[in-house]
């Protein structure tokens, strides 16, 4: 048995050192359109590493010539399939720029756009690339109207829109969570407006109802009238936008608790005033 395993060990070693040896062989070479031969043969081998490393020595050589632009878009592909978006939504941004008339400047330029989607990150972290994501893909859209790409730029488009609506959402029942009631109201109240077309926007409507009114029950005497009127003006624009939701009458409980209050308050300075 470990005689086999020492015989399997020194196989495997001696096919690493012919590896390695055809490798340099390649590397070597002055032959550069042998090179050439070899990186494709590389690229369609799947061995991206190899194939990228043999295309970069080669842009010097081939740059200016018929072969370039091959090398060019192989080597972005190469990144690409790395998945080091990065280093690949730089090589497809330089392709557009070098071959603009390019037949593959549509397939690029979408897969430049593309990149920015692949490096959207976590949910907890900055929405950069999220937010470049979107501005890319309409602007590809826009570029290339009769595009097959554009139902799939559009599909990606609603994705990193509900991605930053969620962390928007986050934020804002973060400060509801804090008993940070107005700063809640004002972050749910940008969630609707930046999000119109939002299957959650009762939910947010609601929640900015009772943020408002929280806000109004835990303020100083002579701020209540004031933020009582609040609660009810936002339900009052509940009831107009969402005038068939389930969460109406909830809503409506809550401006029906500030005109009480309102009247409480007006009632109690009447009494104060008339007792002086």
């Amino acid at each position: 048995m470990r005689v086999t395993k020492i015989l399997l060990a020194g196989i495997v070693l001696l096919m690493v050192a012919t590896s390695c040896n055809k490798y340099n062989k390649i590397y070597k070479s002055k032959d550069y359109d042998y090179k050439l031969k070899m990186a494709d043969e590389f690229f369609a081998k799947k061995k991206y590493k190899v194939a990228q490393q043999l295309y970069e020595e080669l842009f010097p050589v081939f740059k200016g010539t018929v072969k370039f632009e091959e090398l060019y878009y192989k080597d972005a592909y190469c990144f690409y399939y790395m998945k080091d978006y990065l280093q690949a939504q730089a090589l497809f941004k330089g392709f557009l720029e070098v071959f603009p008339n390019s037949p593959k400047a549509e397939e690029v330029d979408y897969l430049h756009a593309y990149c920015f989607y692949k490096q959207s990150p976590k949910l907890e972290l900055e929405q950069v690339n999220t937010t470049k994501a979107i501005g890319m893909m309409q602007t590809f859209i826009n570029t290339h109207p009769g595009s097959v790409r554009n139902k799939e730029a559009t599909e990606i488009i609603d994705k990193c829109r509900a991605k930053l609506e969620q962390k928007e959402y986050r934020s804002a029942e973060l400060y509801y969570n804090l008993g940070q009631y107005r700063a809640a109201g004002i972050a749910f109240t940008n969630l609707i407006n930046n999000y119109p077309e939002s299957q959650k926007g009762e939910e947010y409507k609601l929640k900015i109802v009772k943020a408002y009114y929280k806000f109004a029950k835990l303020s100083f005497e002579d701020k209540q009238i004031e933020r009582y009127e609040k609660v009810i003006s936002e339900y009052q624009d509940f009831a107009d936008r969402y005038p068939e939701s389930k969460l109406l009458k909830e809503a409506e409980s809550y401006s029906n608790l500030s005109q009480n209050n309102i009247k409480a308050i007006k009632n109690e300075q009447t009494t104060s005033s008339v007792n002086r």
